[in-house]
């Protein structure tokens, strides 16, 4: 460790900690639900439902979300969006046991985990700023997401596969476990995670804390930079919600895995999205967050082209693990620009409008990918394929301006005056 590269700190490894055993049940869930839907329906659109149940809460509860988390003691928020999610988890293992399971019952546990999702994730991004230096915030965020890739897709989707292939309802047994650690470490985070930091140079330092969403919208309305980024995340977004809608059914009945093994062959795709996580710090130290970011999406394109037209499996997992891998490159240096830019009295409510803009289109979507998966499972990536280049080239000037966008002086600039 050099002096320009400060260690993130003990609250950071905490939080680091409990993120993990979260995403470890938040993988297993996620495997084992749409697994569990298969079973009772093969229909495309169906299963297509249960993925885009996942993001609604995200298009009607992204902003209650972030005004609790910039509101209410963030560890506390943490904690009880995992009571929730462990007991829905717990819940749908009884009736899995007793026999009285449905697919209406999956449908409704899916929103459960979502509402909990947007309350932790909330929370958890808006804590990384407060524990961490500005500079290391890339580097934070890479090792944010290289747990999550890690655990979900290299321990929990291959255990999941596993478990579900000795019992329906032991995934979630597991899972509702699970919850368990990230709960406790969520309470011992210092308190300075507790609420946003106050920026002595934010001219609104004085106001209350309890301040109304519209500030947060008018905040955001008012930063064009930011504004155009949503708006072309909105449209990437989608894209890759519309491909991956069939992937489970893509793998099973196009490739020809077996249910059990779902979990080993995502593992495989998720070497792309580790090695995304581990390598965007330094690339973006290298070639700047703009540059990055613009091949980033390039990649990806390429990457659901190339799931299109893959043969088998090999390949297409290998063109899986690509676009895995761009996606998490893309994920570190927007993750970190948002936090860059964004006040952190502001940032629980900012980051839950952009959730609810963004994520809140992935349902519709993830149900358009399923009707045209109905008619060709591989169709939809060609598609998002196309999307995704055409948008990625089209804003190549807005996505090269990330570079400096979080600089001071451009800060000032991107953000529009009151009227």
């Amino acid at each position: 460790m050099t002096a320009d590269t400060p260690p993130l700190g003990a609250p950071f490894a905490r939080l680091w900690t409990a993120a993990a055993f979260s995403n470890l049940a938040d993988g297993i869930g996620r495997l084992a639900v749409p697994l569990i839907a298969t079973t009772l329906s093969r229909d495309p659109l169906v299963i297509a439902v249960i993925g885009a149940l996942a993001f609604v809460p995200w298009l009607l509860f992204g902003l209650p979300a972030g005004m609790i988390v910039d509101r209410v003691d963030r560890r506390w928020v943490m904690a009880i969006a995992n009571t929730l999610r462990g007991a829905v988890a717990l819940v749908l293992a009884v009736m899995t046991v007793t026999g009285s399971l449905s697919i209406w019952a999956l449908f409704v546990a899916t929103l459960v985990f979502g509402i909990g999702e947007t309350l932790f994730d909330n929370a958890t991004n808006a804590i990384v700023p407060s524990i961490v230096p500005r500079r290391s915030l890339d580097r934070a965020n890479g090792f944010m997401q290289a747990a999550q890739v890690t655990i979900d897709s290299f321990v929990a989707t291959p255990v999941g596969g596993i478990l579900f292939g000795v019992s329906l309802a032991l995934p979630l047994w597991v899972g509702s476990a699970g919850y368990v650690i990230p709960i406790v470490l969520a309470v011992l985070l210092p308190v300075v995670a507790a609420r946003p930091l106050r920026d002595p140079a934010d001219p609104a330092v004085g106001r209350a804390r309890l301040a109304p969403a519209g500030e947060a919208l008018a905040y955001l309305w008012r930063h064009t930079y930011l504004r155009s980024m949503v708006v072309f995340t909105s449209i990437l977004g989608c894209a890759f919600a519309f491909a991956q809608a069939p992937t489970i059914l893509y793998f099973i009945d196009e490739l020809g895995v077996v249910p059990a093994a779902v979990g080993v062959v995502t593992a495989g795709v998720g070497i792309g999205a580790l090695l995304g996580s581990l390598i965007a710090p330094r690339l973006v130290g290298r070639f700047g967050r703009g540059a990055v970011m613009f091949v980033a999406n390039l990649v990806a394109a390429t990457g659901l082209l190339c799931v299109w037209m893959a043969p088998e499996i090999v390949t297409g997992i290998l063109a899986y693990a690509l676009m895995a891998c761009a996606v998490s490159v893309w994920n570190v240096p927007w993750g970190a620009l948002r936090q860059a830019i964004v006040p952190q009295r502001l940032f629980g409510r900012v980051l839950g409008i952009i959730r609810t803009v963004t994520w809140g289109l992935f349902p519709f979507a993830t149900l358009a990918g399923g009707f045209v998966a109905r008619a060709d499972l591989r169709l939809p990536y060609l598609i998002a394929g196309v999307v995704t280049a055409v948008a990625a080239l089209a804003c190549t000037k807005l996505l090269l301006q990330a570079t400096r966008a979080a600089d001071p002086e451009d800060r000032a600039a991107q953000v529009a005056p009151v009227s």
